[in-house]
């Protein structure tokens, strides 16, 4: 039985795909290449496609992204200097055994609602 190995691409749809790399490289994300209708971005191994939506029934915000993230507030504070649409401030969404859960939801340019989260060891 085969499994699932790994999140090899996340594919993102875009209304504007200049807006949408401008705001993609300011989350210091590496472009790896781009058309005129999609652009490849890397995430530590994982590839984000933005691209224009083929057919108009494709054209919709996406599934969330969560970014890991070390430090959420450092994050959050950098980011929001730079202009990024947040949704909520970074806060506990789970406590695991000594391991809690931080989040924080902001929107790109394009309308996709996306996440920041931070695993924080705790005693």
């Amino acid at each position: 039985m085969m499994n699932i190995q790994k999140i090899n691409q996340i594919g993102v749809p875009v209304k504007d795909i200049n807006r949408a790399v401008s705001f993609y490289k300011a989350l210091s994300l590496p472009l790896l290449f781009s058309t005129d209708t999609m652009a490849f971005f890397d995430c530590d191994g994982i590839r984000i496609l933005l691209s224009l939506p083929e057919k108009d029934e494709f054209s919709h915000p996406s599934s969330v992204i969560y970014f890991q993230v070390e430090n959420i507030w450092e994050t959050y504070k950098k980011f929001t200097n730079a202009g990024v649409s947040f949704i909520d401030e970074p806060h506990i969404v789970a406590k695991m055994g000594g391991t809690e859960t931080w989040m924080t939801f902001f929107k790109d340019t394009e309308g996709n609602t996306h996440a920041f989260i931070s695993e924080l060891e705790v005693e």
